[in-house]
């Protein structure tokens, strides 16, 4: 009998069991996988998720492993290209982009180190549900028998098609169709310096170091687009980063040495991460569009906050179920502010006029531009960067007379926002 049964040892899975392990509690981690091995993934490491990697001791792992920090940043819209650093966050100053089968190795491996058992190539076939409550998993190595494990509670950290998900039908809230579609590969001999965002109409290109001297790209069409974008991958790749300025020069003049790799299925949706001997982490319980890059430090988020839940449950400090209730409500309050933001960008609609006055204000404020960059990657507080008093100091008194008079002389006609259509995961 475990403690904890954690299905899934990637980003949400490992940390989670790592941090119950590193309680005392007895853990078992499965994953269907072997490690090291690739996932898809926006590889960015956000700038609060370093913090959470330097605190578990992991971060010189992963700076030894030849992933490069990303202190500068170029956020390029065409007629408006702004520079600059990202700010300090808990002593952070930069992001990292590293290969999953980088990441994902050295957190699997701090896993184990705690303590906690690890079962790769392990297919969970059934979630065990006894008196309405969940009681454990049956599943089997590959190649072997199944077999039955119970624990007081099973934690689903398998990703958006997650089978603890699937049994247990939690509800599903905040619900937006998919978007966008996104690909991404990876480039040798092409000179970066620091991370490139491109955006350029209904196109978002983007350029981040990566391991062993890799350049990785990422591109983003809207998702009604995936089929014509399909037709020719390689060819509207790089056509998309032509228009990102000096971009498809530079990849041209380098190596691409792996794939495209790409999906259309990329949903948006909250579900309620806990229930009767269970509870969700990661994309299982919480994803979004990953235009933004903010899937690992999510994970990571949630794997802190859940932990904490269990340990306050376990110990008899709270009701298990209230210990978990309060994980939902943090989780849900951290996380809701970049979601609106991540799908309003993911719809490629035209920029609002405020939006457009906030550009063409933040130039030449340096200060200002740093804590933008801030906001992108989590450090700076959505609501504090958005908030009246910093827009006034960003848009001035002028700006904020355009804004009201453009508003007073908007028409009162509210509108329907057409609904993407569904796609499937594919690769290239």
């Amino acid at each position: 009998m475990y403690d904890v049964i954690v299905v899934g040892a990637r980003v949400a899975g490992s940390p989670t069991a790592m941090l119950l392990a590193r309680k005392g509690y007895r853990v078992l981690l499965v994953d269907r996988a072997s490690f090291p091995s690739d996932t898809m993934s926006t590889h960015q490491v956000q700038l609060p998720a370093v913090a959470r990697l330097k605190r578990w001791g992991l971060l010189d792992k992963v700076i030894a492993s030849n992933a490069p920090a990303t202190r500068q940043v170029k956020f390029d819209l065409g007629p408006i290209v702004l520079r600059g650093n990202f700010p300090q966050f808990d002593g952070i100053d930069a992001l990292y982009s590293p290969r999953r089968h980088v990441l994902d190795k050295i957190l699997v491996d701090a896993a184990v180190e705690a303590g906690a058992e690890l079962r790769e190539n392990f297919i969970v076939e059934e979630i065990l549900i006894e008196d309405g409550h969940v009681a454990g998993i049956r599943g089997r190595s590959k190649g072997s028998a199944s077999t039955i494990e119970k624990a007081r509670i099973v934690v689903g950290a398998d990703g958006r098609h997650s089978i603890v998900a699937k049994t247990v039908k939690p509800e599903m809230y905040h619900e937006k169709p998919p978007l966008s579609m996104g690909y991404y590969t990876y480039w040798e001999g092409v000179p970066i310096k620091g991370g490139e965002i491109y955006g350029r109409g209904r196109r978002f290109m983007g350029a981040w170091p990566t391991n062993d001297g890799l350049v990785i790209t990422f591109i983003a069409w809207p998702v009604e687009e995936f089929h014509a974008f399909r037709s020719d991958i390689e060819g509207n790749y790089l056509k998309t980063l032509d228009a990102a300025g000096s971009l498809g020069e530079r990849v041209r003049a380098g190596k691409r040495v792996e794939r495209f790799v790409g999906t259309a299925d990329l949903p948006n949706f909250f579900r309620k991460p806990h229930g009767p001997g269970w509870a969700l982490a990661g994309d299982a319980g919480l994803i979004k569009d990953p235009i933004t890059g903010q899937g690992i430090g999510d994970a990571f988020r949630d794997a802190e906050l859940l932990v904490d839940a269990i340990h306050t449950g376990f110990s008899g400090h709270r009701q298990l179920n209230e210990a978990l209730a309060d994980y939902q409500r943090r989780r849900d309050e951290e996380t809701l502010p970049m979601y609106e933001f991540t799908t309003q960008v993911a719809s490629f609609a035209p920029p609002k006029i405020e939006e457009r006055l906030l550009f063409e204000s933040l130039v030449g404020k340096q200060e200002m531009i740093d804590r933008f960059f801030g906001m992108i990657t989590g450090a700076v507080p959505m609501p504090e960067f958005f908030s009246p008093k910093n827009l006034f100091k960003i848009i001035g008194p002028r700006g904020m007379m355009k804004i009201m008079a453009h508003n007073l002389l908007k028409p009162k006609v509210k509108t329907g926002q057409p609904q993407a259509t569904q796609s499937s995961v594919t690769t290239g």
